[in-house]
């Protein structure tokens, strides 16, 4: 299988997000060349003045409207990889395919473009999520990479508008890597380039992408800061019950840029799916860990650290938890703690004014 060194060129979708401002800092700490998809002129000032330092390792490219089968067919040119991570990810669509089709589209898009456009490209990384993985169940399971989320699928051919937001959400996310892996199946005997998937569940962490206010967070960093920054006698706190019974698994968002580049690197993660992920967790945790932080983080006088359960999730049964021997073997990750995430997000409160 092809691999990719320091020194190469990749081009990163999602670049203004969350995630993808870390996969690009990571390649260009490691000796990449980074090239940023980004949708509009108005998203390229703040990432070329973030990114200044390296010179001209980084460059922006337009592509707008990411789900027009040629927007990409400029961005693909010369690169040596591809970290695709741009995809809707919200929690509030009415139509389902708000959500599935730009997550479908621009999926099968890009990859259409390589194929076009790019004849020595060697291998596309795509994000995908946890959610493509796990179902509901009434029973613990352990997910791997050999597990698909059809119930979600099912459930929004079924409900339509009606499904729960969540759903059509996972569903946007299933259908949207099953795209991939029928596209490469569908032109094996065209491409020189292979196919990674990254599978991360909650990602929590440090804040690097342009971001204007608390309320424009990305979803997952929104959600562990309203945990942890809302008294317990707040009408929107978790119930005591929901703190210590309920929650998912998780990753620092650094350690998942470091996967990012680990799979364009070796060889055996061409072809797969990977699962990145420390553990599962209860909601309580988190707030464990942030009271815990010594020296404390000084937050401004009108936030309050919530206090919940305090270890409430110490013997806490897990639902859901993911297999993630595959990573450890092929991309041999050593993942941070889940006070660092915790520390790094209440900084950003703090120097970002939030």
């Amino acid at each position: 299988m092809p691999t990719i060194a320091p020194g190469s060129k990749v081009l990163v979708t999602g670049a203004t997000g969350f995630v993808g401002a870390w996969v690009a800092r990571n390649l260009l700490e490691k000796g990449y060349s980074v090239r940023a998809a980004v949708r509009s002129a108005s998203k390229v000032k703040y990432l070329t003045e973030y990114f200044k330092s390296y010179g001209d390792r980084f460059e922006t490219v337009i592509v707008g409207d990411m789900s027009k089968d040629d927007a990409f067919d400029e961005a693909v040119k010369g690169v040596d990889g591809i970290e695709h991570i741009a995809s809707p990810v919200h929690l509030n669509a009415d139509d389902p395919q708000e959500l599935i089709g730009p997550a479908v589209s621009g999926t099968v898009g890009i990859l259409n473009s390589a194929l076009r456009n790019n004849p020595t490209l060697k291998r596309v990384v795509v994000t995908s999520s946890g959610a493509a993985v796990l179902e509901l169940l009434p029973e613990p399971k352990v997910f791997s990479e050999l597990d698909w989320n059809h119930q979600a699928v099912r459930l929004v051919e079924e409900q339509g508008r009606s499904a729960a937001n969540m759903t059509k959400y996972r569903a946007s996310k299933v259908l949207a890597e099953t795209a991939a892996w029928e596209f490469a199946k569908a032109h094996k005997g065209e491409i020189s380039w292979d196919i990674t998937v990254v599978i991360p569940p909650y990602v929590f962490g440090p804040v690097i992408h342009e971001v204007a206010s608390r309320e424009a967070l990305n979803t997952s960093s929104a959600h562990l800061l309203d945990l942890l920054l809302t008294p317990s006698t707040s009408p929107n706190a978790m119930s005591t019950e929901a703190l210590t019974t309920t929650g998912s698994s998780w990753i620092d968002v650094r350690d998942l840029a470091e996967a990012h580049t680990r799979a364009l690197e070796r060889a055996e993660a061409g072809g797969e799916r990977i699962i990145v992920c420390v553990e599962p967790f209860v909601w309580q945790d988190w707030i464990d860990a942030a009271q815990s932080l010594s020296p404390p983080v000084a937050l401004p006088p009108h936030y309050q650290l919530a206090v919940g359960v305090p270890g409430g999730g110490k013997n806490a049964v897990y639902k859901i938890r993911f297999d993630t021997s595959k990573a450890a073997r092929i991309l041999g990750i050593k993942y941070r703690s889940k006070e660092e995430p915790v520390r790094a997000l209440l900084e950003d409160v703090v120097s970002k004014g939030w």
